[in-house]
């Protein structure tokens, strides 16, 4: 399939009786919800995720059992579902970001303007590889620092484990959701299995950035055999070419149809599309960066349920922070291996739509053809004052990562 024609599920089509679907966050539940809450300096383990301490309308139906604060509030989700039309849904997304991979460690180390302009473009330095990249030590610890959180969550608040999870395809994201959830004790507390889906929407956005290209369908499958790949995936990445990136608009636009996948797959299905074009103008900007209401076990499925009310997302900076942007959510950046949790209600909304489609661009990005002596926040600052190059296909490595 040509990048030029590539059409995914992101956008409305061209139907009279077309349906869209309206994001809004439900504030007042987590302090991350707050403009006042510091994302710099907020740290999720020490503040139970980040829930707030309040009482809720469902408190009334069970005034009389000593329930933790997360049983309290998963009554009072189970409660706006149960009084919401049929049309509207309430879930609890837990957002969580990958742990530190190789690229940050980069960053790290070169500086973010070097990184942008030079050497996010090669697949390594010799000495670390970050074509998608794998966690560092550093990021496995991020992970199993979740790992540990979410079970002494359990443990202490018989916090309500997710309904279903889903799961970036980059191998950063897949390790950080294995190391997180797959040693909990799911099945003894009947809560629903770790079988996640790897869904191509919630990958990072899409950049010059080699830790931005993903591996292989079979790549994925021979890592977690018995994880759920998403319908439609392909063989190759098909959306990475290493000249041209997503502009923030184009995410959000494959950040909403993914989300509309999650909440009403019966809507996305045959309704929506997009032609994703590539543009000669432009820029992006750079990427790669005591018994609480029982669990159902649900078998796995490719779209979400409505009985699926707790969702788990491992994704990316960039890509959580277009998820926020689609929902309304303040702006709200994550440290690697970090957790938000936010509280959506979608209203899916009949109404005609306009006999036309939404063209997404992808941009070109300007680099250095060799390593920047100086760079400065401002952009690309060359050797020798050499003008950045937004043309032809980057000198690339030689190391094979994978």
């Amino acid at each position: 399939m040509k990048l030029s024609t590539f059409t995914t599920s992101l956008a409305l089509s061209a139907s009279a009786s077309a349906k869209f679907i309206n994001y809004t966050t439900v504030t007042g539940y987590f302090a991350q919800d707050d403009p006042s809450t510091d994302p710099s300096t907020f740290d999720y383990t020490s503040h139970n995720f980040g829930l707030l301490d309040r009482t809720y309308e469902s408190d009334t139906l069970h005034p009389s059992k000593n329930l933790t604060q997360w049983q309290r509030f998963h009554a009072q989700l189970q409660y706006l579902n149960a009084q919401a039309p049929a049309h509207v849904q309430y879930k609890l997304l837990f957002l969580g970001r990958h742990g530190e991979g190789w690229h940050n460690a980069a960053e790290d180390y070169y500086g973010t303007p070097a990184w942008n302009c030079y050497w996010s473009l090669l697949t390594g330095n010799g000495t670390a590889t970050w074509k998608d990249a794998d966690l560092t030590p550093a990021g496995i610890e991020q992970a199993e620092v979740a790992r540990d959180y979410w079970a002494a969550q359990y443990k202490e608040q018989r916090i309500h484990f997710p309904d279903v999870y889903y799961s970036s395809p980059m191998t950063r994201a897949l390790k950080t959701a294995n190391l997180t959830f797959t040693t909990q004790p799911l099945s003894s507390i009947l809560a629903a299995p770790f079988i996640p889906t790897v869904k191509e929407g919630f990958r990072e956005g899409v950049s010059l950035h080699t830790c931005d290209e993903r591996r292989t369908k079979s790549y994925i499958q021979g890592l977690f055999p018995e994880w759920i790949i998403e319908e439609g995936f392909t063989e190759e990445d098909e959306l990475w070419e290493g000249i041209k990136g997503e502009t923030s608009e184009t995410q959000d636009l494959r950040s909403r149809a993914a989300l509309d996948d999650v909440f009403f797959p019966e809507t996305v299905n045959g309704s929506f599309s997009i032609n994703v074009k590539r543009s000669s103008t432009g820029r992006p900007a750079g990427v790669c960066g005591g018994p609480s209401p029982s669990h159902s076990p649900a078998p796995p499925a490719q779209g979400g349920k409505a009985s699926d009310l707790v969702i788990s997302i491992t994704a990316h900076s960039g890509e959580i922070s277009s998820i926020l942007r689609v929902i309304g959510h303040q702006a709200f950046k994550l440290s690697t291996g970090a957790v938000i949790p936010v509280l959506i209600r979608a209203e899916e909304i009949s109404e005609p739509q306009p006999t036309t489609t939404t063209t997404a661009l992808f941009t070109p990005s300007a680099y250095c053809t060799a390593p920047p002596v100086t760079s400065a926040a401002s952009g690309c600052v060359c050797q020798s004052s050499a003008a950045p190059v937004t043309t032809g296909f980057p000198a690339l490595s030689t190391e094979t990562p994978y």
